[in-house]
């Protein structure tokens, strides 16, 4: 196996990574910001009040994209999977 398939490898993995992570993150910062100009403007300070709002959404994330995400997972496991005899035989 060559450096240059480790990269691959790495960078596929890592591109996988940030296309699970990001609808999380993204979900979570808009409710986090959400919940903060709420607070400001009502001035409630409750620390629960903007924890809750986040597990929901990023709860309701997992039920509307959560067969993406597994798909991308096991597409990803496939592939490299399938991919081991290339790198052992052409490496």
């Amino acid at each position: 196996m060559s450096d240059a398939q480790v990269i691959d490898i790495i960078t596929e993995a890592m591109l996988v990574a940030s296309q699970l992570a990001g609808p999380l993150l993204i979900v979570a910062l808009a409710v986090g910001v959400f919940v903060s100009l709420l607070q400001t403007v009502t001035q409630i300070q409750e620390m629960t009040l903007s924890f809750v709002p986040k597990v929901v959404g990023i709860a309701l994330v997992f039920v509307i994209g959560g067969n993406w995400m597994l798909r991308q997972v096991v597409t990803f496991t496939e592939r490299l999977w399938s991919s081991i005899p290339t790198y052992i035989i052409g490496g």
